[in-house]
C-alpha cells in the first residue's frame, strides 16, 4: 500500500519511466524463461527414443533399366492388287493363310485378254508376210537398179532411164523400212497381249526378307469386279516382327542401334522375348517430345501378333558389385541426402549424407562414401535426428538372425 501510495506521489514523467523500465524486465524475463524452456524439450526430444527397423548395407547387382511401352507391327506389310481390270474368278487365300514368295493367291477371268492375245499373232503373221514381200520387190528392185547402171555406162540406156530404176529402187527400200517397223510394232502388241494376260494371274511377290509370309486380310469377294489396283488381300511379314516404342528426350540420346532389349507382354506373362534396336528416328515429335524406336524380335514360333500392348526393357547400365541399400532409407534433412546408420549395440542412429547412383524398384546404389556398410534404418527414419536413440523390435537385436554388417547379402554376392 505504501508503495502505491508513492507511485500516486510521483510526477507523471517519473510514472512514465518507471513504467517502460517494468516492461523491459517483463520482457527480458520472458525471453529468457522461452529460450529455456526451448533447450528442455530439445534435450527431452534428443533423450526420446524411436521405433524403427533396420536392413544391412548389400553388395550385389543393380541395373539401369529404361521402361517403356509400346506396339507391335509387322516387319513389313504391302496389299496385293491386280494390274488389269476384270471380274475376280478364284481367291486361292483367306485370312491367316501362309504365303510364300512368288505365289499366285488369285485369278482373273481371262478370256478377254486371250483373245486379244490371238488378234495380236494374227497382226503379227500379217506384218510378217508384209515384211517378206516388201523384202522379196526390194531385191527386184536393186537388181533391175544394177541392170540400169550397166546398160547405162555402155550407152544403152538414157539418164532418165537409170533415174527411174533408182527412184524405183528406193521407193521399194522405204517400203521395206516400213514393214520392217510394223513388223516390230506388232511384235510388240503380242508381247504387250501376253504380259496382260498374265496380270490375270494374280501373285504375290517380295524382293527380300523371309520366304514365309501370310494373310493380314481380305478385302474382296470371288465374283466381284475389280479396276486396276483395288486391294485384293495384304500380306504381313511376323518373322521377325517389329516392336514401336517412344522414348523421350531424356532416354533418347542414351539408346543405341544394336542395343539388347527385354520384350514381356500381359498375355505371357511368364515369357521373355529378346530383341535388338534397329531403328532410332533423327527427329523427335514436336507436340509429344518423343521419338520413335523400332525393335526387331524373333518370333520363329509366330505366336506375337502385330497389334499387341508389349512392355520393353533396355539396359543402359549396370554393377555387378555395387553397395546397396533399401531405396525406402533415404531422407532428406535440410539440403542433403543420406541415410540414418544404426548403432545395433548403442541403440543409436546417426545420419549419414550419401551419393545415389542407380536405382533398381526398391534398391538404391551408394556411390559416396564408397565403404558404407551396417544397417541403415528403413522404417521410422523420418522421425529420426542425428544422434537420436533408437528401440528395435526383439527380431533385429544385434546377434539374433542379423547378418554381419558389411557382409555381402546381395543378388552379386
Amino acid at each position: 500500500m505504501k508503495a502505491v501510495e508513492k507511485f500516486k506521489n510521483l510526477s507523471l514523467t517519473k510514472k512514465i519511466v518507471w513504467l517502460i523500465a517494468a516492461a523491459l524486465i517483463l520482457l527480458l524475463l520472458w525471453r529468457v524463461g522461452t529460450a529455456v524452456f526451448k533447450k528442455a524439450n530439445s534435450n527431452g526430444m534428443r533423450q526420446a527414443s524411436v521405433a524403427v527397423a533396420v536392413s544391412p548395407v548389400e553388395t550385389g547387382l543393380i541395373r539401369d533399366l529404361g521402361q517403356f511401352s509400346g506396339t507391335l507391327i509387322p516387319k513389313s506389310q504391302f496389299v496385293v492388287a491386280p494390274k488389269v481390270s476384270g471380274k475376280l474368278k478364284k481367291l486361292y487365300v483367306n485370312i491367316g493363310d501362309r504365303v510364300t514368295r512368288g505365289q499366285v493367291v488369285a485369278q482373273l477371268d481371262d478370256e478377254e485378254y486371250r483373245q486379244q492375245v490371238l488378234q495380236a499373232e494374227a497382226d503379227l503373221k500379217v506384218a510378217r508376210a508384209n515384211f517378206e514381200e516388201a523384202r522379196s520387190a526390194l531385191e527386184l528392185a536393186r537388181k533391175d537398179l544394177e541392170r540400169a547402171q550397166t546398160l547405162h555406162q555402155r550407152g544403152i540406156y538414157s539418164d532418165s532411164q537409170l533415174d527411174t530404176a533408182r527412184a524405183q529402187y528406193q521407193s521399194r527400200e522405204s517400203a521395206f523400212k516400213v514393214s520392217e517397223a510394223q513388223v516390230a510394232n506388232r511384235e510388240a502388241a503380242l508381247e504387250t497381249a501376253r504380259v496382260r494376260l498374265s496380270y490375270t494371274r494374280i501373285v504375290a511377290s517380295w524382293e527380300s526378307g523371309a520366304e514365309v509370309r501370310f494373310v493380314g486380310e481380305r478385302f474382296v469377294d470371288e465374283g466381284a469386279l475389280l479396276s486396276v489396283n483395288t486391294p485384293i488381300i495384304s500380306i504381313v511379314e511376323i518373322q521377325p516382327i517389329t516392336a514401336v516404342i517412344f522414348a523421350t528426350d531424356k532416354e533418347y540420346f542414351r539408346i543405341q542401334v544394336g542395343q539388347p532389349v527385354s520384350v514381356s507382354s500381359t498375355v505371357f506373362p511368364e515369357r521373355k522375348f529378346s530383341g535388338q534396336v534397329v531403328r532410332v528416328a533423327p527427329v523427335l515429335k514436336e507436340t509429344s517430345r518423343q521419338a520413335r524406336v523400332e525393335i526387331d524380335i524373333p518370333n520363329e514360333d509366330n505366336i506375337l501378333k502385330p497389334g499387341m500392348f508389349i512392355n520393353a526393357e533396355i539396359e543402359f547400365a549396370r554393377r555387378d558389385k555395387a553397395r546397396l541399400v533399401p531405396f525406402s532409407a533415404v531422407v532428406t534433412r535440410g539440403d542433403r541426402q543420406g541415410v540414418f546408420l544404426a548403432d545395433l549395440e548403442n541403440k543409436k542412429a546417426s545420419f549419414q549424407p550419401v551419393k545415389i547412383g542407380i536405382i533398381e524398384g526398391e534398391k538404391a546404389e551408394i556411390l559416396d562414401p564408397p565403404g558404407l556398410q551396417g544397417y541403415v534404418v528403413i522404417l521410422g527414419q523420418h522421425l529420426l535426428q542425428d544422434g537420436m536413440g533408437i528401440i528395435l523390435p526383439e527380431a533385429q537385436k544385434p546377434g539374433e538372425g542379423q547378418p554381419k554388417p558389411g557382409r555381402p547379402t546381395g543378388p552379386g554376392r
